[in-house]
């Protein structure tokens, strides 16, 4: 696959949590990883150790993943701690999961204002407790938080702590647009830029949506060169929520020709995983959400109706099962013959489009 290949990273369970009306369960979770191993993502962040009593019991007996890398999350060593006796560093790396997602600060106005630390400071913090953590589990994910923020500030700074994470021997570099304020081109760019240092089979992005760009602006920086992305199922997290998977996938997939560790039998999973989130959440699903909202591939206007019928290709971007959707045709005031034809099909009744009684019925509709 080469460099095709993306590596999803799916952080429902973490970041997800975050959503307001949204609590999971311990079986909640332990359901909602098992799915997302079914269908084949590569990382499965199940929560943040130490946090509170629902993570700790999750960790405490994590499912047993076949496909997926279970990931515990947390941050960087306290400033004056060490390594060994950070108790929320050693929290994350005392769990059976093998991999570690570590985030740190790369914004300067961050770390001297939320933090109040000298900059050199979060760069040692960073560089201790990435090669602490490298020693303790066999895979680690640094997420720079605020990163673009960070850049466009003091990239200088920023540049250092990706080096310092980079240095201290982290598989993947994650970019994060935490406060999601970047837009598609500036975020390509400011990519591109990373990727003249750092390569892009390194480099990670994770996304909010508070411009409503996340996803638009994951793939730009896939289009960019980074080859690990992370998001929560329908777009769940905090304030305006995350990148959504179930929208990447299939854009990644099915429109920009990358490969990822879903197959055309797992793609053909994901209104099913969508919808069995929103079940267990007791949310109603959203009926507009792209590719596999209700809506999605649901024809209402007669005009559209009687070119579907000809050619689905005429409104459609892609076949609807594909991504384990269905077609509908919808008999409204809207509707024409080719509505209540369709409708008719679906019932296996064959009926002449020229018998008059179906004018009649398409007028008894409307």
């Amino acid at each position: 696959m080469g460099d095709k290949r993306i590596y999803l990273y799916d952080c429902t369970l973490r970041d997800g949590a975050q959503t307001q009306g949204v609590d999971f369960s311990v079986a909640d979770k332990v359901v909602i990883a098992q799915e997302l191993d079914r269908v084949g993502i590569d990382y499965v962040e199940g929560g943040w150790p130490g946090a509170n009593s629902t993570d700790d019991k999750f960790f405490a007996a994590p499912p047993e993943l076949k496909r997926a890398k279970l990931t515990a999350f947390g941050m960087t060593r306290k400033a004056g701690h060490g390594t060994g006796n950070d108790p929320g560093l050693n929290a994350i790396l005392s769990t059976k999961a093998r991999t570690a997602c570590i985030f740190g600060k790369t914004w300067d106005f961050h770390a001297e204002v939320a933090l109040g630390i000298e900059l050199e400071e979060n760069i040692a913090m960073i560089a201790d407790s990435v090669a602490h953590a490298g020693t303790r589990v066999d895979e680690v994910i640094f997420d720079a938080e605020h990163f673009f923020d960070g850049y466009k500030s003091n990239a200088g700074f920023a540049m250092d702590c990706l080096r310092a994470a980079a240095d201290a021997g982290a598989r993947w570099i994650v970019l994060c647009d935490t406060n999601g304020g970047t837009l598609p081109d500036e975020l390509e760019g400011i990519v591109g830029e990373v990727i003249e240092h750092i390569p892009g089979g390194s480099l990670g992005i994770h996304c909010h949506d508070d411009t409503g760009n996340a996803a638009a602006n994951s793939l730009a920086a896939v289009r960019a060169g980074v080859r690990h992305v992370q998001g929560a199922l329908n777009g769940l997290g905090e304030r305006c929520g995350n990148a959504n998977l179930i929208t990447i996938i299939p854009s990644l997939v099915l429109k920009m020709g990358y490969q990822t560790g879903l197959d055309a039998d797992d793609l053909g999973q994901l209104t099913h995983l969508s919808r069995l989130l929103d079940e267990r959440l007791n949310l109603n699903p959203d009926r507009g959400a792209p590719y596999v909202g209700e809506s999605a591939f649901a024809h209402k206007g007669g005009v559209h109706a009687s070119a579907v019928e000809k050619d689905p290709r005429c409104y459609e971007h892609i076949e609807p099962h594909l991504v384990g959707n269905n077609r509908h045709i919808v008999v409204s005031d809207q509707s024409g013959r080719s509505n209540i034809l369709a409708r008719f099909r679906e019932m296996e009744l064959e009926i002449d489009a020229k018998d008059p009684k179906l004018a009649e019925l398409v007028e008894t509709v409307k």
